[in-house]
């Protein structure tokens, strides 16, 4: 392998990128560059005023110290209160304390950072093909994921160790079970239905792993068996299904929230429902008899041949998983102004409220919303760009191309590498290992990784939108 070729110079230079521009954030562009505003809470002389509650007489040094008593002052207003919150523009100095908001920094630049590494192996690799060297963008690309994950975790585990959070913590459980119960019976539909390639991958795994094992002397039947390896897949993909349930919700009340700002600019509201809808068409693109067999199989009359080739259609789901990234993240401020001008619709819900509440419990309903913008955030970016950088770890060790779409031509498997003579007996066994992993394994991992997590998505927000649409109405 070469330990000093291309890609690792690649990896040096975006490495030393990253401490050099680390002044400059991408992510921090997107909440305060982007005309966000935020409401401001009013302070007890305006709610006095607008109560018409009595304000305080000066009193002398004693009296004020004994009034103080290091406790806020509180008193009641009616609910009903007619308030115009005063709004104010995002700036760094505001979001630089919210919670998560290092992890949300983090996640969106080093995901910018990755991707500009994987450009720049693709277009390597495209004019240099690798022969026996490992390809480093992959690593970048399982760090994003893996740090969305720890993310969208930690987002969750909240609802664990808060006792306020007893209704979320039961919907956590019960979305578990139910994406555990969805996951088993997808895993059992056949490859010629939907086509993940879990079958074909475990075979290949199977057939490959037994024969190392002979090769070292072995006796085995070969690795787990398929339902064991089923069930672990159903698990993890139980788990990814957990973890993006509240984001699904979350992202489904910003998609209503904001087709309020565009009632009459038809092209936006085309681009938000556009937004909104793209996981469904993701999620149909593998089931086989409803897309690929249209495409790539029939012939409709009046031509003389399918619409696309098979490589051209595999080529064709990647470059739409990517087209729907692009369009969340662009249209990402949009959705997170309809977040923050909740605090005005709270109020405004309020009004019609019978009672009173105290000024603390007010100023903290208005603040809260500010308070956890990382959060909606988070849920916001993190599924997408999981999706994102499984895909793109699909389409390059599955051995896809880019290219497909513009010509036609047989896909280039990765080839395995030969053993040369005269190599020591570990480094053989490492070169054989690596033949377990073929491409066909990698396109059944990645295959069902990334179909999964598109359809996560989609269902979570089609179950955000129902109760937009249903329950909130009513």
């Amino acid at each position: 392998m070469a330990l000093l070729g291309a890609q690792l110079v690649i990896t040096l230079i975006m490495v030393s990128l990253i401490q050099k521009l680390g002044s400059y954030s991408f992510a921090r562009w997107l909440l305060c560059s982007q005309g966000l505003y935020r409401y401001l809470y009013p302070d007890n002389n305006e709610l006095k005023a607008l109560a018409g509650v009595p304000r305080d007489k000066p009193k002398g040094k004693k009296g004020g110290k004994n009034e103080a008593n290091g406790k806020p002052e509180t008193f009641h207003v009616p609910r009903s209160l007619d308030i115009q919150l005063e709004t104010a523009p995002v700036t760094a100095l505001d979001v630089v304390h919210l919670r998560f908001y290092t992890e949300y920094i983090w996640i969106v630049d080093f995901s910018l950072y990755t991707a500009i590494v994987y450009i720049m192996s693709e277009v390597y690799t495209s004019v240099f093909p690798l022969k026996d060297e490992f390809n480093l963008s992959m690593v970048w690309c399982f760090l994003v994921v893996l740090f969305s994950f720890k993310i969208l975790l930690s987002l969750t585990k909240q609802y664990f160790t808060s006792e306020e959070s007893i209704g979320e913590r039961s919907t956590c459980i019960v979305a578990f079970c139910v994406f555990l119960l969805i996951a088993m019976m997808v895993l059992i539909v056949d490859e010629n239905k939907l086509e993940v390639g879990v079958d074909p991958a475990y075979d290949s795994f199977h057939e490959n792993a037994s024969k190392f094992l002979e090769n070292q002397g072995l006796s085995s039947v070969g690795p787990a068996s398929k339902l064991i390896l089923k069930f672990s897949f159903a698990v993890w993909a139980a788990i990814i299904g957990t973890l993006f349930t509240f984001p699904g919700l979350r992202i489904a009340r910003m998609h209503f929230d904001s087709l309020r700002y565009y009632n009459e600019n038809k092209v936006k509201q085309l681009l938000l429902n556009l937004n909104f809808a793209l996981p469904f068409v993701l999620v149909l693109l593998w089931i086989k008899p409803v897309t690929r067999h249209y495409i790539t199989v029939r012939i409709f009359s009046g031509i003389e041949k399918p619409l696309m080739t098979s490589d051209a259609f595999d080529t064709l789901r990647l470059v739409l998983v990517v087209v729907t990234v692009v369009l969340r993240i662009v249209l990402m401020p949009r959705q997170l102004q309809a977040y923050l001008d909740m605090a005005q619709r709270k109020l405004d819900q309020q009004k019609k409220e019978a009672g009173r509440i105290t000024n603390i419990d007010l100023q903290k309903k208005i603040a809260s919303v500010f308070y956890y913008l990382c959060v909606v955030a988070l849920q916001y970016i993190c599924p997408i760009v999981m999706c994102l950088y499984l895909t793109l770890m699909y389409k390059t060790l599955g051995g896809y191309s880019w290219t497909s779409l513009f010509y036609e031509g047989q896909t280039e498997f990765p080839k395995e590498v030969v053993t040369l003579e005269g190599m020591e007996q570990f480094q053989m066994a490492w070169e054989n290992l690596k033949m377990i992993f073929t491409w066909e394994v990698y396109r059944g991992v990645f295959g069902f990784a990334t179909w999964w997590s598109i359809f996560s998505i989609f269902i979570t927000t089609s179950l955000g939108s129902m109760y937009q649409t249903y329950f909130r109405v009513s």
